[in-house]
């Protein structure tokens, strides 16, 4: 997946979801590593890195 789908995918998920997204895109991607699909699991996994950007950082 290129990047710029990583991303447009990404702020779809934390506009439908908000920081839930973070959770879902991580279990997605396990699911996908359970079942064996090393590629989809790894986009899944850049989606959630982008995820985490999206929601900036933490305060202290």
């Amino acid at each position: 997946m290129l990047a710029i789908e990583i991303q447009d995918h990404a702020r779809k998920l934390y506009a439908a979801r908000g920081v839930g997204a973070i959770v879902d895109a991580a279990q997605k991607a396990v699911a996908l590593e359970r079942s064996g699909d090393k590629k989809a699991a790894e986009d899944w996994r850049r989606i959630e890195a982008a995820l985490r950007l999206l929601q900036g950082p933490r305060a202290t």
